[in-house]
């Protein structure tokens, strides 16, 4: 399911942090988001490392576009959130009930910016407007266990890590690489300090 216009719909938009603003992304952010998505140490955590010009029309698809946020510090976009609703796995008698119950979040952040908790700060405001407004059950997110800053990420905020698999991930410079997967319920969050 991407029913992400619908969930995103419900929101009051923008969604504001003590430091930072979320809002839904649009075609107009593509040379910004462009701007950390093309630099090697943020494109080799992500799962394609497309041109520039492929960035640009690439952002521009619907589908993209419907499960991205921007972070805004002081109005200018410093980092995007994908937020994607879905639904969990259900035997066929209650599907119904799975639907658009679960969301799985990812996110990266201008190097400029890393290092002052705006990325902690980001993906707090997205599980917890998750939790709250959108009415999800759980929130799961990946990475390379190489990526340790995206993982530790994860721990800070207090995601359990349910997932750890040997050389299941194939990276387009390394090769085979472990994968770790983190998940959270509704009923564990409670927002950290």
């Amino acid at each position: 399911m991407d029913d992400n216009y619908g969930a995103f719909g419900r929101v009051s938009w923008p969604v504001r942090t003590a430091r930072l603003t979320l809002r839904p992304a649009r075609p107009s952010d593509a040379a910004a988001t462009w701007g950390w998505r093309g630099l090697p140490e943020v494109n080799r955590w992500l799962s394609a490392a497309p041109s520039r010009d492929e960035h640009l029309v690439r952002h521009a698809e619907r589908g993209r576009l419907a499960s991205m946020l921007i972070v805004e510090l002081d109005g200018v976009p410093i980092g995007d959130l994908m937020l994607r609703v879905m639904d969990a796995w259900a035997q066929a008698e209650v599907s119904d009930r799975a639907r658009g119950v679960q969301a799985e979040l990812g996110w990266t952040l201008h190097p400029a910016h890393q290092g002052n908790g705006y990325a902690t700060e980001a993906v707090r405001a997205a599980i917890d407007l998750c939790f709250g407004t959108l009415g999800i059950r759980r929130v799961e997110a990946s990475c390379f266990a190489a990526n340790e800053p995206s993982w530790r990420l994860m721990e800070r905020l207090g995601m359990r890590r349910e997932l750890y698999a040997v050389a299941e991930s194939l990276h387009r410079d390394h090769g085979w690489l472990d994968g770790m997967t983190y998940a959270l319920l509704a009923t564990e969050w409670h927002t950290p300090a």
